[in-house]
């Protein structure tokens, strides 16, 4: 019986310093902050509602986007996001519209509208990059940003970052998520 009692007693210690741990690296991805020195930003998609809507944490990246892109007129946007099979629009195309309609200039903004992942946003962005540009600004929720940048690190690319604010009502869940999501990037490099 004691063998069981410290047997579960070591198991919860160690599942608690690991979520604690992954706690304090989630809140690491908003150090590295953009300052305009990068020519290219990625968009990593999120969530598009019916009738081609964002949903809240798509919007608050796109409104960090936007602000940062008429600040900064020499920087390129990568819009990134694939269509999910509950949505009718490509998150791509829907952050597209949404930046035109903030007025960035349409010719300022590239689309990837197959990726399904942040692993492929990244990589499939990569593609839509001048050769030799390696140096990025990530844009996405604070909850997300360290993660997106170790898979960009991963794929070779080194990366500042813009923190847009997770909306409250999805924060708790996204960021117990994103505990679980970043502990398999740091195990498979995915």
């Amino acid at each position: 019986m004691n063998k069981w009692l410290y047997f579960i007693i070591g198991i919860g210690v160690i599942s608690s310093g690991l979520y604690i741990w992954l706690g304090y690296e989630i809140n690491q991805g908003e150090k590295n902050r953009a300052d305009g020195t990068n020519d290219y930003l990625i968009v990593l998609g999120a969530k598009v509602k019916p009738g081609g809507v964002p949903s809240l944490s798509l919007k608050n990246r796109l409104d960090v986007a936007a602000v940062y892109l008429h600040d900064h007129p020499h920087v390129k946007a990568i819009v990134s996001g694939g269509q999910g099979p509950d949505e009718d629009r490509t998150e791509a195309s829907v952050m597209f519209d949404v930046l035109v309609e903030k007025g960035i200039a349409p010719d300022r903004i590239m689309l990837e509208d197959q990726s399904t992942s942040t692993y492929e946003n990244l990589l499939y962005s990569m593609s839509l990059l001048p050769e030799k540009i390696t140096d990025i600004t990530i844009v996405s929720n604070d909850f997300h940003l360290r993660r997106a940048s170790l898979l960009a690190q991963n794929l070779g690319l080194q990366s500042d970052v813009l923190a847009a604010p997770t909306p409250k009502v999805v924060e708790f869940k996204s960021r117990v998520r994103e505990r679980l999501a970043l502990l398999k990037t740091f195990i498979a490099g995915k």
